[in-house]
């Protein structure tokens, strides 16, 4: 296995599913990663010693997905000194807009890369362009990602010019 270079946890297993986006870009570009069930308030003590360890052990850059309170991403990032990236994880009252507050007003001096609302998969992009700014064979695979999203764009507006958009819109899941 490859030595992960980005450490994904989350605060419950029951954010997994939201999580899973961020493990299947590391797969897709083929950065190691290592996944944990972290809670900032139900395993206090194993938090910090991840966050703390991380570096030692060869991570670079932390994913940290949470609901609800969203201590998760902050708690990590004060006991760090890896970037870490939160990703609020859509609750069942409130949709994710208490977590994404939580993470995202961080005290100056404790950053949190924050992404949208159970978007692990744009922290997974995020992560690996952060190690890819000191791999250049992972920033060629980073730049190859860019120009097939731009190839899906121009493949779906050659079709829509093609058929026009009232098939287009049939055709559409």
């Amino acid at each position: 296995m490859t030595q992960p270079l980005i450490g994904i946890i989350m605060g419950s297993d029951s954010d997994l599913p939201t999580m899973q986006g961020a493990i299947a870009i590391c797969e897709e570009f083929g950065v190691g990663c290592e996944v944990a069930i972290v809670s900032a308030h139900r395993t206090p003590e194993r938090m910090v010693e991840y966050a703390q360890q991380a570096h030692q052990r060869g991570i670079k850059v932390i994913i940290a997905g949470a609901g609800g309170a969203a201590h998760l991403p902050g708690m990590v990032a004060s006991l760090t000194p890896l970037p870490v990236i939160g990703v609020p994880v859509a609750s069942r009252h409130l949709q994710g807009v208490d977590s994404l507050y939580s993470i995202v007003q961080m005290p100056a001096g404790i950053p949190v890369a924050t992404v949208a609302i159970g978007n692990a998969k744009n922290a997974g992009l995020l992560a690996v362009q952060i190690l890819a700014s000191h791999q250049p064979e992972l920033l060629e695979r980073v730049q190859q990602y860019r120009r097939s999203l731009n190839d899906s764009v121009m493949d779906k507006q050659q079709l829509l010019d093609e058929i026009g958009y009232k098939q287009y819109l049939e055709k559409m899941p």
